[in-house]
């Protein structure tokens, strides 16, 4: 029951969205560690996508790239950013501090304040500038910073609302003005916050645990409790080996599906935004899945459980799949391999494919 569930909560199975927006708003938010993997991830859980279509959003600011909860990078839809990191801020501020003083001694708090100050003057006027391009700025300026430094100062300024990701130069990303790329949008309470990001979570990766939705969230237990709490008439719970999980109310009565491949990213929300992952991974195996370092790998999910690895090289212009499975190869229909390459291959080549329609014609 947990994992035809929570593959359909996930969008992996007959996904119900258009839009990168639409889903990623969805979700609350998707890691985005992995710049290009990430839109893999978000296209894998569409009823038609491409490349070109999660680019077009990315470009328009429809969705945006920041660091916010844990912290790490994150999709975010535009309209919800400013709110999350109003959640998140505070927590994600301590931990930049914590780092700068482990690597490079203790930096003012003056530092951070100059250097951001320079740095909205270097993006005014909807400029979209690469890390290097503000580094050498800074520099023009009077002001010295490493690579290094200038990572510090923009992940504070994504946490204090003052940057956000701009458009992409060619394979590489920018940094903008939040202010210049998203519209003022209506302020929400703290409580009013908790709820929403305790329902977008529960909503898209139902069945989960109390200790799965704070490591998502990076908040407190007690604050995860009392997002809980806020939304309890939208939850069930049930009880699976002894544990308790919540289960989103759109899922009751959600019955067994077909069988389904999929060929989930690295850093994909199926496996990375839970702190029990042995509902779809045995434990012997989580060393082939992530390593002790936080680097997940692309992982091959059959029937909702995480069976192996892939990877993908591009031969005479076109994607070749490999797998590694776990185990024994499992007794998977070829008409869904098939399926699986398919819809990778055409999502990077910019074909608009449709795995739920291509399921039930077959």
């Amino acid at each position: 029951m947990i994992t035809h569930i929570r593959v359909a909560s996930q969008q992996l199975e007959q996904p119900r969205f258009e839009s990168p927006k639409e889903l990623v708003s969805w979700m609350g938010a998707i890691q985005a560690q992995e710049y290009e993997m990430a839109k893999w991830a978000i296209g894998i859980r569409l009823r038609s996508s491409s490349l070109e279509k999660v680019n077009e959003a990315l470009y328009k600011g429809d969705i945006l790239r920041t660091h916010v909860m844990r912290p790490t990078w994150h999709f975010v839809a535009a309209e919800d950013i400013r709110w999350m990191l109003m959640l998140s801020s505070e927590r994600i501020k301590a931990a930049v501090m914590s780092y700068a003083k482990g690597h490079f001694g203790k930096i003012e708090k003056t530092l951070f304040t100059r250097c951001l100050d320079q740095i909205g003057k270097i993006l005014e006027g909807y400029k979209s500038l690469t890390k290097q391009e503000v580094t050498a700025e800074l520099q023009k300026s009077g002001i010295l910073p490493t690579i290094d430094h200038v990572n510090l100062f923009l992940t504070w300024g994504e946490v204090e609302g003052i940057v956000c990701s701009g458009i992409d130069k060619g394979k590489k990303t920018t940094y903008a003005l939040l202010d210049e790329r998203v519209p003022p949008t209506r302020e929400l309470c703290r409580e009013e916050a908790l709820a929403r990001l305790a329902s977008r979570y529960f909503q898209s990766h139902s069945p989960a645990q109390l200790q799965d939705f704070v490591w998502w969230s990076g908040l407190t237990a007690t604050e995860c409790r009392l997002a809980i709490n806020l939304i309890k008439t939208e939850l069930m719970t049930e009880t699976f080996d002894s544990r308790e999980y919540f289960i989103h109310q759109s899922w009751k009565g959600k019955n067994e599906s077909e069988p389904v491949l999929r060929l989930l990213p690295a850093f994909d929300e199926y496996l990375i935004s839970y702190k029990n992952r042995t509902d779809v991974l045995p434990l012997e195996h989580h060393p082939k899945a992530f390593n002790r370092f936080g680097t997940f790998y692309p992982v091959i999910l059959y029937n909702g459980k995480i069976i192996g690895n892939w990877g993908r090289s591009v031969k005479k212009n076109s994607i070749q799949i490999e797998m590694d499975f776990f185990e024994k190869k499992p007794r998977i229909p070829v008409k869904l391999i098939q399926q699986a390459e398919a819809q990778i291959d055409a999502f990077y080549r910019g074909l608009l494919y449709r795995p739920a329609l291509q399921c039930r014609e077959k």
